[in-house]
């Protein structure tokens, strides 16, 4: 594969942005920031005193974790799909060829939410937020909802009951 430029890259990513890139809807749709103190505590996250690598971002691992569920992904998997998609690493704020989570990193950080309860907690408020935008959380419509022709329209075809009774996975929302 021929490494053209930097600047291609960039291209590529506004093509995806032009053609409608439905994680970039979720950004918008999303104040992932209000989930950083919930996060940061649950995590239980020192003040680096003790050296070792710095952890990844709790937010961007959180909306790894949504990808996760959204695609129904085991933790090999994810990792591999992080590394793969553009799109994704975008959304997550990873550079191409930086560092990301391993699927032991995931795991852990999705198990240490577990516990102290914080998963629970922040699925919660992220629902809310949904739900306050129109949308339909986690119940295997918000892909077909945030990904539809444009987010008004989908939005207004989930409010009027589209799509009901169809089965699926939340992860028709990054395609």
């Amino acid at each position: 594969m021929e490494h053209r430029s930097f600047f291609g890259l960039a291209e590529h990513l506004e093509r995806l942005s032009q053609n409608g890139d439905p994680l970039e809807v979720l950004e918008k749709t999303v104040d992932f920031e209000h989930f950083r103190g919930w996060l940061v505590e649950g995590l239980g996250y020192g003040d680096g005193a003790r050296g070792g690598r710095p952890p990844f971002d709790p937010v961007s691992m959180f909306k790894a974790l949504i990808l996760q569920a959204q695609h129904n992904l085991s933790d090999a998997k994810m990792e591999f799909m992080i590394r793969d998609r553009l799109s994704w690493m975008r959304f997550l704020n990873f550079d191409l060829g930086g560092p990301t989570p391993d699927e032991n990193t995931i795991r852990l950080f999705r198990n240490k939410l577990t516990e102290t309860g914080t998963l629970k907690r922040v699925m919660k408020a992220f629902d809310w937020q949904l739900q306050k935008k129109g949308y339909i959380p986690m119940s295997g419509q918000i892909g077909r909802c945030l990904a539809g022709t444009g987010a008004e329209v989908a939005q207004q075809r989930c409010r009027e009951g589209g799509d009901q009774g169809r089965k699926g996975s939340v992860g028709d929302l990054a395609g």
